[in-house]
């Protein structure tokens, strides 16, 4: 059971790792997208993954492992206070809020659909 999550979460660190690279160039946003579209994109493949009912197994290696490392609810934390503490309150409020809402109905959107498949 370990290694599963241990497996799944290698993959996890180093496709968010990619991603955030990949998106460096839009940090001019008023927010940090990056960490914004993997903590939606993961709870959407979240609700999948409990929608389909997967295996234990499988919820292990995908659920636990690669996005618990592929979604990333302390650095959302820290990029939303920071924006706070250099005078960001609106972008602050309006990123962690949304973060939230969209993240909440993210997953239950990927629910649905994995109760579908």
């Amino acid at each position: 059971m370990i290694a599963l999550v241990g497996i799944g979460g290698l993959f996890g660190a180093v496709t968010r790792y990619e991603i955030g690279k990949r998106l460096a160039h839009l940090k001019k946003a008023h927010f940090s997208v990056a960490t914004f579209f993997v903590n939606i994109t993961g709870a959407l493949l979240l609700g999948v993954l409990s929608g389909i009912d997967a295996p234990k197994g499988a919820y292990l290696l995908l659920g636990d492992g690669f996005l618990g490392a592929y979604t990333t609810f302390s650095t959302f934390m820290f990029e939303g206070f920071a924006l706070f503490d250099v005078g960001k309150r609106l972008n602050a409020a309006i990123y962690i809020g949304a973060s939230l809402i969209i993240g909440v109905a993210g997953y239950y959107a990927g629910l649905q659909l994995g109760m579908l498949l």
